[in-house]
């Protein structure tokens, strides 16, 4: 069969595998050979090229994702991406994670994005609450770096770019206005590190580490079609992928579910347009490609190093790899032909680093080539474990551990191609202080078509070892390697999913936030501790809870016995403040102590399918606000979650009877039975019932029901009519918010009942509000509406639309963009006592 019409067959069975793809979740970690010929193209094609491009972004989703699949899935080129934070500071669209614990579940689905479009993903942020951290929306990027440490972020990103010395770099985003603030910064300091990254006086330190200084060749930024340098053809079809490039990058942007992305793109040309910012190398105004002007293959390196003093040896090597490449690809679709190519270029490549050390040519010349080839010999590492079909995995008996357990870890390799290999080696790989011992030989001396080796290790973990750290490297990994062909190849492998130290006993409070009613000091705070055995075996502990000062808690321990490891028992206390307690934070920590050993954390489970199973450990705490309060006897709550908020949760803690409203509930049900409906955040959107039930809400509230609707973006299905006066968003949405949550409040109908009653309200009330004020503010709203407050950001005009209620029939209608979903789970007084307010029917 011709390649021509093999193409023609990969394509069809690719494209029924994409378009399930876009639909289902991409499972992690695929194994090697699930799209065979297709994999296999993805591992060579970077062979062709020596060329190399970084893209810049603020957060998971920035990346420009159908150029990078261009770049990396085209073309072949080493790609990466570089994001700042871990988008902790965003919303989510598939639960109610939010803060750290929705920081983790972005950085999961940007990993799987990025696997998706083959490239190397690295992240400033290293550590929860990292100083570079997604602090909400932010209208400067002076703010942002202010907040990030401007000399933090940077020597990050001048790191990286000294590390991985990409050719060309491309910020996603401009420094103007109408971006956010985060995107500005990152805009900002990409633009600065293309002279920086090149300067040994700007963090000379990292000399000192090994790492040389590196000059970008070429700087591009965002364009539109009427002003642009190089246009890349994204909606290019790839036969062998069977997409095209836009479809493969929206592929990887379906990855990031809880931001609701990805879009289905039909075939037919398109372009990314980007205009040149800054060059060191010869330009034009209209460039082929980014790579115009800068050796892309082997050969084009090799004629700049044959100018150079001692390189005429070394370019000959160069030329040879080149030589390899095109052989390696001629061998394309046979496996076992791309396999043998593959190894002799290895070889090669062996060797050109040899002569490269032995030559007399520049030090950063020598540099910039090990640095290259080494790249090179990392992806003839994948491009052969593709060819020669070998499977390999590291296979852990569990991948809940415990300090001080031994568990067994099995590494294996598996060949499903026709060639044999030989001298297969099995090592595991284990963090410092850990011990992994082989209970069976680690080497093997062939493996043949359809036979598997492994071998299986004892792995002690150190009775002090850390607990579980979601954006650290895998703590264990494991190396395969074999010859094949004259040369020995490595196979890097990691587990499907992320292998833990969790607290022994992972304690849960609930509620783990909570108000305190300084009007009823005397009120108990029942406590429910939920704990969760992850020892190997049965296990022994006893509970206790560690109150602030002069507080009390009954009972004062309480002992727990587990018969096996994932089991959960819980334990209830009774906690009651000192009788003056003052309005103050509190913190009431769980505490499993026994055998000499305690712990105080807890482990937050995070898995969804798309990607796979994680762990935020953090302390086990119950944070107590406590403040004045007043809230109606018997107020009844109907409350419409969208599943974006847990407001509904907060409101029964307060005493409020809250139900949580069913389609069925909306569509017939008796709403005349609730003293107040709330609407959750982007509730239209969400809720299919809510907009041909519209009608009857309307009606609830003429009958003189209490309305509540909060916050709404106009893609959330959101029309004007929707309320009884019309209400239209203001739009673009990145200019009607206010990100300053500490910025003056003007109330401007201060004689409303929303202000008296039940709570009386005053200008402390509006303090200590966290990350934001308001979000998609109303533009434009009916005159029948009272305005009840005004907001701004420093220096800009304020909105009066943030706060609208209106009397409609026998009730009242209240719309309301200030951000309590954020405000009232961290127990901002002030939003608690205006949000009683609204729910509490007003004469």
């Amino acid at each position: 069969m011709s390649k021509g019409k093999l193409a023609k067959l990969y394509t069809i069975t690719t494209a029924a595998v994409l378009a399930t793809s876009l639909i289902m979740p991409v499972a992690p970690e695929t194994a090697h050979a699930d799209r065979g010929v297709v994999d296999l193209w993805k591992a060579i094609k970077p062979l062709t090229t020596i060329a190399s491009a970084m893209n810049t972004g603020a957060h998971p989703d920035d990346e420009h994702s159908s150029m990078l699949a261009y770049l990396s899935l085209g073309k072949g080129v080493d790609t990466s991406s570089v994001i700042a934070n871990r988008g902790e500071g965003g919303q989510n669209e598939i639960g109610s994670e939010l803060g750290n614990a929705l920081g983790i579940i972005r950085t999961r689905e940007l990993q799987e994005a990025s696997k998706i479009t083959n490239i190397h993903l690295e992240n400033l942020s290293e550590k929860i609450d990292d100083p570079i951290f997604d602090f909400g929306f932010s209208k400067s990027p002076d703010e942002t770096l202010q907040k990030w440490g401007e000399d933090v972020a940077y020597e990050k990103l001048i790191r990286r770019i000294r590390t991985l010395r990409p050719d060309v770099v491309i910020p996603a985003f401009l420094n103007e206005p109408s971006t956010h603030g985060h995107h500005r910064a990152i805009n900002v300091i990409t633009v600065r590190a293309f002279k920086d990254a090149a300067d040994p006086n700007v963090f000379p330190q990292h000399a000192k580490e090994g790492l040389a200084p590196w000059q970008v060749k070429k700087l591009y930024l965002p364009a539109k079609e009427k002003d642009y340098s190089v246009k890349v053809p994204v909606g290019d079809y790839d036969e062998i992928y069977g997409a095209s490039y836009v479809q493969l990058g929206e592929e990887s942007r379906f990855m990031h579910k809880s931001q609701g992305m990805g879009r289905h793109y039909d075939e037919g040309p398109s372009f990314n347009y980007y205009k040149l910012d800054q060059s060191i190398v010869e330009t034009k105004d209209k460039e082929a490609d980014f790579f115009t002007g800068i050796a892309y293959s082997f050969d084009d390196l090799a004629k700049e190093v044959a100018r150079q003093s001692g390189g005429e040896k070394v370019a000959g090597e160069l030329k040879k790899l080149q030589k390899d490449a095109a052989e390696v690809i001629a061998a394309y679709p046979s496996f076992a032909s791309v396999a043998k190519e593959a190894h002799e270029m290895l070889a090669d490549v062996e060797k050109a680093t040899a002569v490269v050390e032995a030559s007399s040519l520049p030090t950063d010349t020598k540099t910039d080539l090990r640095h290259r080839l080494g790249v090179k010999k990392s992806q003839l590492n994948k491009a052969s474990a593709e060819a020669l079909s070998l499977v390999t995995k590291v296979k852990p008996e569990t991948t809940e551990l415990v300090a001080g357990q031994t568990t067994k870890v099995t590494v294996t390799a598996y060949n499903g191609g026709q060639a044999k290999v030989g001298k297969i080696n099995l090592a595991l790989n284990v963090p410092k202080g850990w011990q992994a011992k082989p209970q069976s030989p680690t080497s093997f001396s062939s493996l043949g078509y359809n036979q598997t080796v492994k071998t299986t290790f004892d792995v002690t973990v150190p009775s002090d070892a850390a607990l579980f750290q979601p954006y650290a490297a895998f703590a264990i990994t494991a190396d395969v390697s074999y010859s094949f062909a004259g040369s020995t190849a490595i196979s890097h492998v990691t587990p499907a999913d992320a292998i833990a130290v969790l607290p022994s006993f992972s304690m849960v409070l609930s509620p783990n936030a909570t108000v305190l009613n300084t009007q009823k000091p005397e009120e108990p705070i029942p406590v429910k501790v939920t704990v969760k055995n992850y020892n190997p075996g049965a296990a022994k502990t006893t509970i206790t809870l560690d109150v602030p000062k002069g507080w009390s808690v009954e009972p004062q321990a309480a002992p727990l016995a587990f018969e096996a490891k994932g089991e959960t028992k819980s334990v209830a206390f009774t906690v009651k403040a000192d009788a003056s307690v003052q309005p103050n934070k509190y913190t009431v920590t769980a505490v499993a102590s026994g055998n000499g050993k305690e712990s105080r954390h807890g482990a937050q489970v995070i898995r969804y399918p798309h990607i796979g199973t994680t762990y935020f450990v953090q302390p086990a705490t119950l944070a107590i606000q406590a403040f004045d309060l007043k809230v109606p006897e018997g107020l009844k709550v109907g409350y419409v979650s969208s599943g974006f908020d847990n407001i509904d949760q907060y409101l029964s803690q307060l005493g409020v009877n809250v139900t949580n409203l069913s389609a069925k509930d909306i569509e017939s049900g008796d709403l005349d039975q609730y003293d107040t409906i709330v609407l959750g955040i982007r509730a239209y959107g969400f809720r299919p019932e809510l907009i041909p039930s519209n009608a009857r809400l309307l009606k609830y509230v003429e009958n003189g029901g209490n309305l509540v609707v909060q916050y709404h973006k106009p893609e959330d299905k959101w029309k004007p009519e929707l309320a009884p006066y019309p209400i239209k968003i203001g739009a673009p949405l990145i200019q009607w918010r206010v990100t300053d949550e500490k910025s003056k409040v003007t109330v401007l109908a201060p004689d409303h009942a929303l202000f008296h009653s039940p709570n009386k309200i005053t200008e402390e009330d509006w303090d200590n509000w966290i990350q934001d004020r308001s979000a998609y503010n109303p533009s434009e709203w009916g005159k029948e509406y009272t305005e009840l407050i005004s907001n701004g950001d420093e220096g800009e005009k304020e909105f009066t639309g943030t706060y609208l209620t209106a009397k409609y029939g026998k009730g009242t209608y209240t719309y309301s963009s200030l951000v309590w979903y954020r405000e009232i789970p961290s127990l901002v007084p002030g939003a608690i006592r205006l949000f009683v307010n609204m729910i509490s029917p007003q004469q």
